[in-house]
């Protein structure tokens, strides 16, 4: 059975100020540094006790994901390059507005709205779909970083949401999640 790994970037400014980063390139804080760090330090001492592999490292090519990926590469010797496809989705209008936003809410309910000049989620599902059949095809062991939306994709992938469940789901950064493909 394989396996491939999931983190969300660390921390940044607009996470604190709960905005909505989409495909604004905001930078990492201090503290999401440190998350990123961590996060690394964990993963070599999974790997050195043998409860975890992995080969290569997939990252969205937006800062706060890279420098995330690129940290946690310093900690684990694993090479990492960025990977287009795994970039944020586009929210369009509702960049740099509330992240509790009811109309933000009840926007990603619907699966072919763009959010005036973004990316619909089925648009973001299609590369993101694609890029899961692509990364099964080999024997390697990936760990992606990425966003948020990106963790909502993904976790859609592996298993079946509703779509309520689908637009709440979210993970903190940093988190790990194991998916399993065959299952």
């Amino acid at each position: 059975m394989k396996t491939i790994y999931f983190i969300r970037h660390g921390q940044t400014k607009w996470n604190v100020a709960n905005k909505i980063c989409g495909a604004t390139d905001i930078e990492l804080t201090d503290l999401g540094r440190d998350q990123a760090r961590q996060t690394g330090k964990l993963i070599a001492s999974r790997i050195r006790e043998g409860k975890m592999h992995i080969d290569m490292i997939l990252t969205s090519p937006l800062s706060r994901a890279y420098d995330t990926a690129s940290l946690i590469a310093e900690e684990t010797g694993i090479d990492f390059r960025a990977e287009e496809r795994l970039r944020e989705q586009n929210f369009g209008k509702y960049e740099s507005t509330p992240r509790d936003g009811k109309e933000f809410a009840l926007q990603k309910e619907n699966f072919i709205y763009s959010f005036d000049g973004g990316e619909s989620m089925l648009k973001v599902a299609h590369r993101i779909y694609d890029l899961l059949d692509e990364l099964a095809t080999d024997d390697k062991i990936y760990l992606l970083v990425a966003h948020n939306g990106i963790a909502r994709m993904i976790n859609s992938y592996f298993h079946d949401m509703t779509n309520k469940e689908f637009a709440r789901y979210g993970i903190d950064n940093c988190e790990i999640s194991e998916y399993h493909y065959g299952q």
